[in-house]
């Protein structure tokens, strides 16, 4: 599959693991990833700030990825299918913004950031 394919697909697997996330087929473990996996896609936070160069970007190009994929795996194949043509055109206009998705993110850096002062005092 060549990239802009799999960049395409991957536009029509998040909306499609955020039905997962409703549907009563899907596996309770299936459902925890999907509800990582839509929340990590949607925050506008970023585990690695793209501006931290070649790190910034590797989150968009292999963690997003490699999440979708393991998320994938624990989902019945009709699940997945049904929520991918249920999906169709749902994410026309960009990446959704909602701020609640951020804070996960923002909980880890403020984490990050307590370790790194305490360390130091």
């Amino acid at each position: 599959m060549k990239l802009k394919e799999r960049a395409k697909r991957l536009k029509t697997d998040i909306p499609a693991l955020f039905l997962a996330i409703k549907d009563k087929e899907t596996p309770v473990v299936a459902k925890i990833f999907a509800a990582i996996t839509v929340a990590y896609a949607l925050s506008p936070i970023d585990l690695m700030p793209d501006f931290i160069p070649v790190l910034g970007y590797l989150d968009d190009l292999i963690l997003l990825p490699a999440l979708v994929a393991l998320t994938i795996k624990f989902i019945p194949k009709d699940v997945l299918e049904k929520n991918r043509a249920l999906s169709e055109g749902m994410w026309e206009n960009g990446k959704p913004k909602r701020w609640y998705f951020a804070i996960p993110i923002v909980l880890i850096w403020i984490l990050i950031i307590w370790l790194i002062v305490r360390a130091f005092l």
